[in-house]
């Protein structure tokens, strides 16, 4: 009986046996070897703006720069025959510059409970320890500088620490130019006589600055001759030695959290409030005609042009008002705004809960509605009051739909150029246009996560709702992967030569790296 069941389980576990090796057989996955088709990735140099350096959270630190996407390639290249890729690391992880001691831009922003929050609020004072005087020397092949314009990269003197005070040079491209202070960023690229190129975010920042002023005529979005003047130049530069590459198109940047964080129907109101608002602006109306008429507009035109104040508010949430220029059609420059216009991330919040937006409330204007109340005729005085309680949100705090329109038609003008010079050159062309839209819309998977445009949560945007989160660049960079193998034969993602995100810390001491 001994023998009998020594043989039995001889048998069970020769049987488990063969039923492991048949799984492991199956299960194994074999990928094919990695090829580079027609690149060669040699010689890598990236050229671009704030995407490029790997800016995030407000700032650009050690941590950020590793994530940066094109970094994130050259160890993908690394493995095809590309050499080193040298970055302008800052000193730490804090984010920020100092010029002669003094601070030129601030640390970056981290979590901080219910929001993103400046850095020195978690940790308490910091110094700063990148100072603009004691740039890195060396030549850099990621040449991202952080809001520079289309035109900036071909700009001699741009990387110029003399040209500071001026306003015609930009810090992060003085951390760069070493030895030649005089030389474009585009200068910089070709004395690399690089194999390989990225070209991202051109574009970008000429209509960026624009979007986050409020669409302010201060920062106007370059015109289209100059653009497409800077893109040929760059792109012919980049090319002329027979170097590939690719370059990416520009996302609609009103997708992005910056702008879509804060709803324009976050005016909450009760009911009792609600019915106060709505009779406060039947109160607008009836001063606006008595003023129209004494001006000598008749009582007709005066009721028409009136009407358009008499706003009704309703329990629940309600949209703000905005303030437009004032005209013969819209003597009082105000009006509630539309379903599409959008809020910046940084309007003053505690200001929108005091009032701003819709009505601020004095003891002065309510005396004057209890006159109104009770049948009295207010002073012309008395009437100013009540009309300078309309507190509609400024231009620079909101873009309306006619800035909104003239963002949207550029950056499809800008792509139609990007993509017919991509063509022309036969370059690798990445859609980031319309990953952001399948972001924003439905979300993006990567990485075993799932990704979308929310600030914070999303995961796809960092802290200051415009710049990439790690995994976001990782993103970034596998599709770029992606176009590179589909125009030059390479299979880096059918391989398995795919990018992954670093992660790092959302808070940390000051000294950690």
């Amino acid at each position: 009986m001994k023998m009998k069941h020594i043989w039995l389980v001889i048998a069970i576990m020769g049987f488990l046996a063969c039923e492991n090796d048949d799984d492991s057989s199956t299960d194994e996955v074999v990928l094919p070897e990695l090829t580079v088709g027609d690149a060669d990735f040699s010689k890598f140099v990236s050229l671009g703006a704030s995407f490029t350096a790997g800016f995030t959270d407000g700032g650009l630190f050690i941590a950020s720069q590793e994530n940066a996407f094109p970094n994130t390639l050259a160890k993908q290249f690394a493995k095809a025959g590309g050499g080193n890729f040298l970055q302008p690391l800052m000193n730490d992880n804090l984010g920020g510059l100092t010029l002669a001691g003094n601070r030129i831009a601030q640390p970056r922003l981290v979590f901080g409970g219910a929001g993103p929050v400046p850095l020195e609020s978690v940790v308490g004072p910091v110094a700063v320890g990148t100072e603009l005087t004691m740039s890195p020397s060396g030549t850099f092949n990621n040449l991202g500088v952080p809001g520079a314009k289309s035109f900036h990269l071909l700009a001699p003197g741009y990387g110029n620490i003399a040209n500071l005070a001026a306003g015609l040079a930009n810090p992060y491209a003085v951390r760069m130019t070493g030895t030649t202070p005089n030389a474009s960023m585009l200068d910089l690229a070709i004395a690399q006589n690089p194999t390989f190129f990225t070209l991202s975010e051109i574009g970008g920042n000429d209509i960026l600055g624009y979007a986050t002023s409020g669409g302010d005529d201060s920062n106007p979005i370059t015109d289209t001759p100059t653009f497409s003047a800077s893109l040929n130049a760059l792109v012919n530069g980049l090319t002329a030695n027979g170097a590939k590459g690719a370059i990416g198109n520009l996302p609609n940047v009103t997708s992005l959290p910056f702008f879509t964080t804060i709803p324009n129907d976050a005016l909450d109101l009760d009911s009792a409030t609600a019915a106060s608002l709505t009779g406060f602006f039947q109160a607008v109306v009836g001063i606006t005609i008595q003023g129209l008429v004494l001006q000598g507009v008749p009582l007709p035109q005066a009721q028409a042009l009136a009407s358009q104040y008499a706003i009704t508010f309703n329990e629940g949430p309600n949209r703000f008002l905005i303030d437009v220029p004032q005209s013969p059609t819209n003597p009082l420059g105000f009006r509630q705004m539309t379903e599409e216009e959008l809020l910046l991330l940084t309007i003053d919040q505690a200001a929108l809960a005091s009032g701003y937006g819709s009505v601020v409330l004095t003891p002065d204007v309510i005396q004057v509605l209890t006159i109104l109340q009770t049948g009295g005729t207010p002073t012309p005085q008395q009437a100013g009051i009540v009309l300078a309680a309309v507190s509609g949100i400024d231009d620079k705090d909101a873009l309306d739909t006619e800035e909104l329109n003239l963002i949207e038609n550029t950056t499809m003008i800008y792509n139609d150029g990007i993509q017919t010079i991509a063509a022309s050159k036969g370059l690798a062309l990445v859609d980031l246009n319309t990953i952001l839209e399948q972001a924003t819309v439905n979300g993006v998977e990567f990485d075993e996560f799932s990704m979308n445009t929310s600030l914070v949560t999303g995961g796809l945007v960092s802290l200051d709702g415009i710049h990439l989160t790690a995994r976001g660049y990782a993103l970034m960079a596998n599709s770029f992967l992606e176009a590179i193998d589909a125009t030059y034969g390479s299979n880096f993602v059918a391989s398995g030569n795919v990018a992954k995100a670093v992660d790092f810390p959302i808070t940390f001491s000051p000294t950690l790296r």
